[in-house]
């Protein structure tokens, strides 16, 4: 394991020290823990980030894409446990 010099503020310090002692954690592990907390919030906002993108170059491609209140009806029945059919992806292209 790596060692990291971290300079805190003062008052950041004891605000860190109390929340950890309150949980039972020293305060290092506090902070290893919300370091990886932040990261791996970092890193899912860029794989979201990378998603929406590929998404977007895929619907742009296609002129295919579904409607945004079909695909939260969509998603919603999912998340009730229901069984939902797959919304089938329609053109948005004007016709020539």
């Amino acid at each position: 394991m790596a060692a990291t010099s971290l300079k805190l503020p003062d008052d950041l310090k004891r605000r860190v020290e109390q929340l950890a002692a309150a949980s039972g954690q020293t305060p290092h592990a506090l902070m290893v823990d919300a370091v990886r907390r932040a990261v791996e919030r970092a890193e899912l906002r860029a794989r979201f980030a990378a998603d929406a993108d590929a998404a977007e170059r895929d619907a742009m491609a296609s002129g295919q894409g579904h409607a945004l209140d079909t695909a939260f009806d969509y998603l919603a029945t999912r998340v009730s446990g229901r069984a939902a059919r797959r919304p089938r992806a329609r053109s948005w292209r004007k016709s020539s």
